[in-house]
């Protein structure tokens, strides 16, 4: 009964016009010379009983109270027919179809049942029904027909609520997997922003710590010389000229160290990150770079700024100024192209020079640098630290272009 407009194929609202047209022929080769008007008519009370009803009226095949007066009307009809001609029991297949695709549960057996007592009635219309014999024999084929059909009909409707019943579950176990995947992936991506933050907490509380402590006990300690050697310069008035020259050079070293302390402290926030962005610190040492090697850097920052974890900034400014090195040291190039670019969910720096490039497998093999320097190496390593990648494209004779991205997710900016 789920929207029987799309079930009903064609041939299935034509059979029964064919049927009827079929048996009236019978009827007419049949009677010979006997009346014919009354059951003529009723054959055509019956097709246009269908077309009215039925045919003309799909709108009405999802409405049981419309569907069960068609084929009330429609049995009774056939019933007087099978009555009057029992060949028009060959009719009872297309009333069948009616039964069972129109009329709901709990009425489709009874309606089965109805089809199958004319069909049955039509089996026995040459018995003499006055007698046991007929009787029971007239009996027995009702219950021959309307048993099974019956049966036939229970057994359907189970198969039919069992088959629901399956897609319900299927339904549910596939909305339960679609959930189970959503979580699964919502999970991943929040155990990687706690991996990167917790990573990043590190990194800052080891900054933090590393500072406390050259904090409380160099820069201190440097402090506390300083003050007893000048203590002891001001009670040592006609001390020797070597004893003063060595008390000198003793506190000359101290301060020298306090001011390294002091210098190692602040490097924990790099100077260009310490007063501005990350764009602006780009454009300062890019603009540094170009006054040492005359080479001209163009630097363009395209997306919208915003503010990015400390450690990602860092590392970014970290490998724009080793690849400025390499490029001064290594590729003799006439101009160099430094990007920024904030994207929705990464931010990216490419930067990209004219030089004399090289092989980027060759550079890969070769061991690593031991001059203490960053190198293609270290700026991976740095940019790999932050959960991001770095590329690197070049050929000897065309230039080289190294890209480095990190994910920067919207939780994790600063503001």
């Amino acid at each position: 009964m789920d929207d029987p407009q799309r079930q009903w194929p064609p041939a299935l609202t034509v059979l029964p016009y064919l049927l009827l047209a079929v048996l009236a022929a019978v009827t007419t080769a049949n009677r010979g010379g006997a009346p014919l008007a009354l059951d003529l008519a009723l054959c055509a009370l019956a097709a246009l009983w269908i077309l009215v009803m039925f045919t003309l009226r799909p709108q009405s095949w999802e409405r049981p109270r419309p569907m069960a007066v068609f084929f009330v009307g429609l049995m009774a009809i056939v019933a007087v027919l099978v009555v009057r001609d029992p060949w028009f029991g060959f009719f009872t297949p297309a009333c069948y179809v009616f039964a069972f695709r129109l009329v709901p549960w709990p009425w489709e057996p009874l309606a089965v049942g109805a089809v199958a007592a004319v069909a049955g009635i039509a089996q026995t219309y040459g018995l003499d029904k006055g007698t046991p014999l007929g009787a029971a024999e007239f009996a027995a084929v009702l219950l021959a027909n309307i048993l099974p059909m019956c049966g036939f009909s229970w057994f359907a409707e189970r198969s039919n609520r069992y088959q629901e019943e399956r897609e319900r579950a299927l339904a549910e176990v596939r909305l339960a997997n679609r959930r189970l995947e959503a979580s699964l992936a919502e999970n991943a991506a929040l155990h990687e922003q706690l991996l990167a933050r917790a990573r990043e907490a590190g990194v800052q509380e080891e900054r933090r710590r590393m500072a406390r402590e050259i904090h409380d006990t160099l820069a201190q300690g440097f402090t506390g010389i300083i003050a007893q050697l000048r203590a002891a310069d001001t009670e040592a008035g006609a001390v020797p000229a070597e004893w003063r020259r060595h008390v000198d050079a003793a506190a000359g070293l101290a301060q020298e160290s306090l001011n390294e302390a002091r210098r190692s402290v602040h490097a924990l926030r790099p100077e260009p990150l310490r007063t501005a962005r990350l764009g602006e610190a780009l454009a300062g040492v890019s603009e540094c770079w170009t006054a040492r090697h005359g080479t001209p850097v163009r630097v363009t920052t395209t997306g919208d700024a915003r503010p990015l974890p400390p450690e990602t900034e860092l590392a970014l400014l970290r490998t724009a100024q080793e690849a400025l090195t390499n490029v001064a040291k290594h590729a003799g190039a006439g101009q160099v192209a430094l990007t920024l670019s904030y994207l929705e969910d990464e931010v990216a720096l490419d930067v990209v020079d004219d030089g004399a490039g090289f092989d980027p497998v060759l550079a890969a093999a070769a061991s690593p640098r031991r001059d203490g320097g960053f190198g293609l190496v270290g700026m991976r390593e740095r940019i790999e630290s932050v959960a991001g990648s770095l590329q690197i494209e070049s050929e000897p004779g065309t230039g080289t272009g190294i890209s480095a991205r990190v994910p920067v997710a919207a939780a994790e900016v600063e503001t």
